[in-house]
């Protein structure tokens, strides 16, 4: 049984008979009273009783006619269902970010994309490190994934669109005691509390590279989640070095943030798989090298 037989099915019983149903659906009597005859025979009973040139239903025939038309009614919602999310009407997309990137260049582009599809709920996972975030849409837990990296990226197989470079830059508490200006040198981090992310970050390398240098810091606290180091900062805890991202946040909730002569630039990309992606995905990676392209 499938829903071109209920439909034949259906038809004969809405216009009374086989030759004006065959008419409203465009097929040949015969074929349609073929159809019919299959079905019956599928089924092992009788769906009509043939009364001089007309039918009427059987009992097994008035029994199945509600059921009939629930099973095309539900699959006119399904078509409906995946026609809307082929039209980007509704439906989900997952994603993986890591911290800095999740605050920009993701808040931007989510804005940007819920502007032209605003039926999409948009569902980020987190990752803190960028083999994470590939290894995520490598195996097919997220479609797209966003991620900071100081250099080139081990990707085979991945699309990658450059979203732009973060300089790291220096967030202190409102009464940082930092020389006047905006700009601070390596050699101003001498005797500053210093919050570091844990090793393996480039924010935590900067750190390092200044200590093997000489510069005696004193690492106050490593922190594995990032978004407990911005309190810690307006609470007078330490100085951390962080991405440029950073900066609005920091910058609302009252913290000074500092430029830092000679630093290291932290890179963002979006990467997914080349193919085989969802229209809300593709649609999403064509918005993200459409806004890199105009940054």
């Amino acid at each position: 049984m499938d829903a071109r037989q209920l439909g034949y099915f259906l038809a004969v019983v809405d216009h009374g008979g086989f030759g004006r149903a065959a008419d409203h659906i465009h097929i040949a009597q015969p074929s349609l009273s073929q159809a019919i005859a299959n079905l019956e025979r599928e089924l092992g009973v009788p769906l009509f009783h043939r009364v001089g040139r007309g039918v009427v239903l059987s009992e097994a025939g008035a029994l199945l006619v509600e059921p009939a038309r629930q099973v095309l009614r539900d699959l006119d919602a399904a078509r409906s269902a995946a026609q809307s999310v082929k039209d980007l009407q509704r439906g989900r997309l997952d994603l993986v970010s890591m911290p800095s990137p999740g605050i920009e260049p993701l808040t931007t582009m989510m804005c940007r994309f819920a502007e032209s599809h605003p039926g999409i709920t948009l569902n980020v996972d987190g990752a803190f490190t960028a083999d994470e975030v590939v290894a995520s849409v490598r195996t097919g837990l997220s479609e797209i994934g966003l991620l900071g990296s100081s250099g080139a990226l081990r990707t085979a197989g991945l699309r990658v669109v450059p979203l732009g470079d973060q300089p790291l830059v220096l967030i202190s508490p409102p009464d940082h005691g930092l020389p006047p200006g905006d700009t601070v040198r390596h050699e101003d981090f001498r005797g500053l509390r210093v919050i570091a992310s844990q090793r393996g970050s480039l924010m935590r390398r900067f750190v390092d590279d200044l200590v093997e240098r000489g510069t005696e810091l004193v690492l106050a606290a490593e922190i594995a989640h990032r978004t407990s180091i911005l309190p810690l900062v307006l609470a007078g805890f330490g100085h951390a070095v962080m991405p440029e991202s950073w900066t609005p946040l920091a910058e609302r909730a009252g913290a000074a943030v500092h430029r830092i002569e000679s630093t290291m630039h932290l890179r963002a990309s979006l990467v997914s798989r080349p193919e085989g992606l969802t229209p809300a995905a593709r649609a999403f990676v064509d918005m993200a090298a459409a806004w890199a392209a105009d940054a």
